[in-house]
C-alpha cells in the first residue's frame, strides 16, 4: 500500500491535486510522469525521507509499489 507521504511527494512533483496511486501503478499511467519527472520524483523522495537510492535500485523499479518497498527498506520498515 502506498503511504500518504510518498503519494504527496509524487503528486507534488507532478503538479497533480489527486491521482489514485496503487502498488501496480506504472509511470505511463500517471499524467505528466515522463523520464525527466521520474528523476525529479526520485530526488524529491530522497530529500523528503533523507535516504539515498543507488542507480541499480532505481533501474529495478517497475511500479509505485516497488518504490514504496525500496523506500521502506531504506527506512528500516
Amino acid at each position: 500500500m502506498i503511504s500518504t507521504e510518498l503519494k504527496k511527494v509524487i503528486l507534488n512533483e507532478l503538479n497533480l491535486d489527486d491521482f489514485d496511486l496503487q502498488d501496480e501503478t506504472v509511470a505511463p499511467d500517471v499524467p505528466g510522469w515522463d523520464s525527466l519527472n521520474h528523476v525529479n520524483i526520485i530526488l524529491a523522495v530522497e530529500n523528503k525521507f533523507a535516504v539515498k537510492f543507488k542507480s541499480y535500485e532505481v533501474l529495478r523499479l517497475k511500479n509505485v509499489g516497488d518504490l514504496q518497498k525500496l523506500l521502506d527498506s531504506k527506512l528500516g520498515k
